[in-house]
């Protein structure tokens, strides 16, 4: 068995830590602007201070308070949409893997059409449309969740369907809810917490993106996205603005699909390495 990824669990709890902890780990407030501070570098490089560990951007906010409040923006974002996009890819799946027919056709090629759409250009739309927010994000990216779970949980109740137990309770003369409810839907929940934990990643790129085009929440609330966006015209001479929340999601996203990996390797046991 493969031992726990222990680096990728420490980084993973202190974004989590940040997160829920913004207001008593952030030095300063993420928007409140101090103009003679501005483009300040960390304080390692020449000028820096340990006022500001990560320097400051443009407006003299400091990066790390931002980086802060941003991983909680990236929480609640993650959290809001797996939750909307991976419950109704979960409800779907199984509707369309134990019914079967024409129920199952009609759902899958819904599946299809959703994979074809770009997701980004929709959430652009919504943000025309419904203006910029948090609620205008969490439905973009929930769209661009919910076919994927539906598809792969689809995949295994067509093969728990055939099994015996299923085979006695459809005997016994339960219904296709309540099969559906107390025998199927437990033998995909380690599956679908699979995939919350590999998608964590996607949702985390598609809210930086989303803020990085204008979709995602509007300023000042800091996003990684947002920061990255902001700092991109001065990479050369203020690299930290946009590079270290940069960095920031990289380590994020890298942690969540290695340890999503070890959580497939240690639920399913035909992929256990002994």
């Amino acid at each position: 068995m493969r031992r726990a990824p222990w680096i990728p669990i420490c980084i993973i709890s202190t974004m989590i830590v940040m997160a829920v902890f913004a207001p008593l780990l952030a030095p300063w407030s993420p928007i409140d602007q101090t103009l003679p501070d501005k483009l300040l570098p960390p304080f390692w490089l020449d000028g820096g201070s340990t006022k500001y560990l990560l320097g400051t951007d443009a407006f003299g906010r400091d990066i790390l308070s931002r980086l802060i409040y941003g991983a909680r923006v990236s929480l609640i974002v993650a959290v809001l949409a797996l939750t909307a996009g991976g419950g109704a890819g979960l409800v779907i799946g199984i509707v369309a893997g134990y019914l079967g027919g024409a129920v199952d056709n009609l759902l899958m090629r819904l599946v299809d059409a959703a994979f074809t759409f770009p997701a980004i250009l929709f959430a652009l739309l919504l943000a025309v449309t419904m203006g910029q927010g948090l609620s205008t994000l969490i439905i973009a990216i929930s769209l661009l969740l919910w076919a994927s779970f539906a598809r792969v949980i689809r995949g295994e109740v067509l093969a728990l369907k055939q099994r015996d137990f299923v085979a006695l309770a459809q005997v016994r003369g339960c219904s296709s809810p309540r099969i559906m409810l107390t025998h199927i839907l437990p033998n995909v929940l380690n599956t679908f917490m699979v995939l919350v934990t590999l998608n964590i990643g996607v949702v985390v790129i598609a809210e930086a993106s989303l803020s990085f085009l204008g979709a995602g929440i509007p300023p000042p609330t800091p996003t990684w996205g947002l920061m990255i966006s902001e700092g991109r015209g001065r990479i050369a001479d203020a690299w930290w603005v946009s590079i270290i929340p940069g960095i920031a999601i990289t380590l994020l996203v890298l942690s969540v699909n290695l340890f999503g990996d070890w959580l497939r390797d240690r639920m399913d046991p035909r992929l256990r390495q002994l």
